[in-house]
């Protein structure tokens, strides 16, 4: 399966800018990481119970972007930190 090419994403200087704003997390599919350590890095960003992560980690397999969080930025950044942890493709979207 290749792999879904992702555009360059603008890194955020501010988290002040459209405060109160819900900001997004999305995760890309790759053919680098096991289904298996993409759900368990999905749970350990969120919290999120096995069936979720389950679902977000199909849904990136299936259509190639899955929602993973939505929120303030700060705890988008959060997110999107433990995800890269183990160098999954992520961005953040307002």
């Amino acid at each position: 399966m290749p792999v879904l090419e992702v555009p360059e994403s603008e890194t955020l200087d501010r988290t002040d800018d459209r405060e109160g704003h819900v900001w997004q997390v999305i995760l890309y599919n790759d053919d680098y990481h096991l289904f298996d350590q993409v759900v368990a890095q999905v749970q350990k960003a969120t919290g999120y119970p096995y069936r979720r992560a389950l679902a977000i980690t199909m849904e990136a397999h299936t259509t190639g972007r899955a929602v993973v969080w939505a929120g303030d930025i700060e705890e988008c950044l959060r997110v999107e930190s433990v995800l890269r942890e183990i160098g999954l493709h992520t961005d953040i979207v307002a």
